[in-house]
């Protein structure tokens, strides 16, 4: 049942290519507008355009003083490429490793399984990717919302020197939109919890989990038979006293249905042995009844010729 539950969550784990589509694939633009006193020498429209990896200290945009026709260079604050990048080098990883353990899995399931080298290693990447995806959206989510305070229209209009004058009017026009990197971010944190989620089911796959069901078989080898009294001898149950032979249930609900036909056949030789001899029923002992019944038999047959 695993296998197929394994197989179902090996998949899922391909959602690693919108992680790094949402994110590695942005590019976004906000617009200011600065209205000097002098009305030619304003600027109603300043665009400013960021994108993926997010070193916006390398994004460099032109604003008026108010002050002739001069004007001024500047860039905006931060350098958030460390985490961004971070998380889109995990996605990739991740997505690749992914696809390939999906192939490996369906169509090598032979060579996964050989000498159990395939499950292990299978089982510390899951769980080196698991804590990598917890660490990298975590990260990205921080270096999100700095991002977004760097690109806040309000905070770039601080930068310019023409907005710290009263009588010139500075307007954010158009902020950018974050939607994608919020989804990028959501769809961290759900690789997290698919990866961890997978963690147990390939633990199962490896030979740990087979050596700890094998922990109370064990455990029930070194317990004596119990029932070596009245013909439930250790022999009955295997040469241990234990349920660890191959079949071992099969074998005891075999066991038990031939104790149940034996108990039934000798309650009918008893049931002969006790029924009075009447001309319209006569009962005869089968063969299968044991020799102290038939001892029984034949001394009740005795005593009744004698009386007759």
């Amino acid at each position: 049942m695993h296998h197929l539950i394994m197989w179902s969550w090996k998949p899922l784990e391909l959602f690693a290519i919108f992680a790094f589509a949402t994110c590695g694939g942005y590019s976004g633009e906000l617009r200011l507008s600065v209205d000097c006193a002098n009305k030619s020498e304003s600027d109603l429209s300043i665009d400013i355009a960021f994108a993926y990896p997010f070193r916006l200290h390398q994004v460099n945009f032109e604003a008026p003083t108010c002050e002739g026709k001069r004007r001024e260079t500047l860039a905006l604050i931060g350098d958030f490429s460390s985490s961004a990048e971070f998380f889109v080098t995990i996605a990739v990883f991740a997505f690749l490793y992914s696809l390939a353990a999906t192939v490996v899995y369906i169509f090598f399931q032979n060579k996964y399984r050989e000498n159990n080298r395939g499950p292990l290693i299978d089982f510390i990447v899951t769980v080196v990717f698991s804590f990598l995806w917890l660490v990298s959206s975590s990260a990205w989510a921080k270096g999100l919302s700095d991002v977004k305070v760097a690109t806040d229209p309000d905070e770039v209009l601080l930068l310019m020197s023409a907005c710290k004058q009263q009588s010139n009017k500075c307007l954010p026009v158009r902020s950018p939109v974050m939607s994608s990197l919020n989804t990028s971010v959501v769809f961290g944190y759900l690789n997290f919890i698919l990866w961890a989620g997978n963690i147990w089911f390939v633990f199962k796959e490896t030979g740990w989990h087979s050596s700890g069901q094998r922990h109370p078989a064990d455990t029930m080898e070194k317990q004596p038979g119990g029932y070596n009294q009245g013909g439930y001898n250790q022999d009955s149950y295997g040469p241990a006293g234990g349920y660890n032979q191959p079949g071992s249930y099969g074998q005891l609900l075999e066991k038990a249905q031939t104790l149940k036909r034996l108990l039934l056949q000798q309650l009918w030789c008893i049931t002969t042995m006790l029924t009075p001899r009447t001309s319209s029923a006569k009962l005869k002992p089968r063969a299968y009844c044991s020799p102290s019944l038939g001892i029984s038999y034949r001394a009740k047959k005795t005593n009744q010729n004698t009386r007759k």
